[in-house]
C-alpha cells in the first residue's frame, strides 16, 4: 500500500511537473541560450522536485521558477567565460514560444525580441544580472522574488535589471539618427533644467514618466536637505513631480552616454560622483534614473560625449 501511495505521489508530481514544462524551458533558454543547456536546467529542475517535500508548496509555478532560475544562474557561472552562440540557433521553436505577453506592457516590445543578437547581448552580460532582467522583463517575475535568488536586495535586483535593460537597449540602438534624436532630446531636458524652464521640462516628459533613485541618491539628498536642498524620493511619477525635481538643476551635469543609453553626469574632476540614465521613446523622456551608489557607479561604461 505504501508503494502504491509512493507511486501516485510520483505520477501525480510528473504531472504537475509537465503542467509547468513548457513555461520553465522557456524561462531556461532565455537565461541559457542554448536548447541542450535548457534540456539539462529542466533535468536538474526535475530532479530537484522529485528529492524535495513540496506538500506546504502553495505556489508550484513559482517555486519551480525560482529552483529553475537556481539551476540556470550556477550554469551560467560556471561557464566563466563568453560562449559561443551556434549560427543555427537563430531558427529554434524556442524563440517563439507562446509565452509572450506576461512582461509588463512597457517591456513587452524588448523583452520579445528575443533573436540571435539579443542572445549575444545577453550572452556578455553578468549572470545575476542576465537572470534579474529576464525574470523581471521576459517573465514579470516582482523583484521581491528575484532579490533572494541573485542574494541581494529588491533595490539591488532592480538595479541590476536596469543595467541589462541598458545594454540590450544600447546594443539595439544601431540607427546614428535615432541615437542623435535621443540626445538631442536629453540635452533640450538639462538646458530646460538649468534653466528651471518648468513648462520646457513638462513639454519633454512623457504623461506616464517616472524617475526611480537609488537608495544612496536618497539618502544623500536627505542628508542636504537642511542646506537647502530639496529631498529626493525612491520613485517619483508624472511630469510634474519629475520636473520639479529637475528644474533648476543639472547645472554641473556632462552630457554622458552610459552603458550606450543617453544620460548626464556630475563628475568632479572627470570621475563620476552620479548619473542620470534617461530613457527617450518616440521623442520623450520616459524613464529616468539616478544612480549615485559607488558600487554601482563603478561598474557603468560612462563615455563623455561633449
Amino acid at each position: 500500500m505504501a508503494d502504491d501511495k509512493y507511486t501516485a505521489d510520483g505520477e501525480l508530481l510528473a504531472r504537475q511537473f509537465e503542467l509547468h514544462r513548457s513555461h520553465l524551458r522557456s524561462v531556461a533558454y532565455r537565461m541559457l541560450g542554448s536548447s541542450s543547456d535548457a534540456d539539462d536546467a529542466l533535468q536538474e529542475t526535475w530532479l530537484r522536485l522529485s528529492r524535495s517535500d513540496t506538500d506546504d508548496v502553495v505556489n508550484l509555478a513559482g517555486w519551480l521558477t525560482t529552483v529553475v532560475s537556481r539551476v540556470c544562474l550556477d550554469m551560467l557561472r560556471s561557464r566563466g567565460s563568453r560562449r559561443e552562440i551556434a549560427l543555427d540557433e537563430h531558427e529554434h521553436p524556442d524563440l517563439h514560444d507562446d509565452d509572450r505577453g506576461t512582461a509588463p506592457e512597457s517591456q513587452a516590445v524588448l523583452a520579445d525580441s528575443v533573436g540571435v543578437a539579443m542572445l549575444v547581448v545577453l550572452d556578455t552580460l553578468d549572470p545575476a544580472e542576465r537572470l534579474a532582467f529576464v525574470l523581471h522583463d521576459m517573465f514579470a517575475v516582482p523583484f521581491d522574488e528575484i532579490a533572494p535568488i541573485v542574494d541581494r536586495t529588491p533595490a539591488a535586483a532592480r538595479q541590476l535589471a536596469s543595467r541589462a535593460r541598458r545594454r540590450v537597449r544600447g546594443a539595439s540602438a544601431t540607427e546614428p539618427a535615432d541615437q542623435q534624436r535621443r540626445n538631442q532630446v536629453v540635452d533640450a531636458f538639462l538646458a530646460a533644467s538649468r534653466e528651471g524652464r518648468f513648462g520646457d521640462l513638462l513639454a519633454l516628459l512623457d504623461p506616464a514618466v517616472v524617475l526611480r533613485a537609488d537608495d544612496v541618491a536618497v539618502a544623500t539628498a536627505k542628508a542636504a536637505v537642511g542646506s537647502g536642498a530639496p529631498a529626493l524620493e525612491s520613485e517619483l511619477r508624472g511630469p510634474r513631480a519629475v520636473a520639479g525635481a529637475f528644474s533648476g538643476k543639472a547645472r554641473h551635469a556632462r552630457p554622458v552616454l552610459i552603458d550606450g543609453m543617453p544620460g548626464a553626469a556630475w563628475a568632479p574632476g572627470g570621475t563620476p560622483r552620479s548619473v542620470f540614465v534617461f530613457t527617450v521613446e518616440d521623442g520623450m523622456v520616459t524613464e529616468i534614473e539616478v544612480i549615485v551608489d559607488p558600487a554601482t557607479l563603478e561598474g557603468l561604461d560612462v563615455v563623455f560625449v561633449d
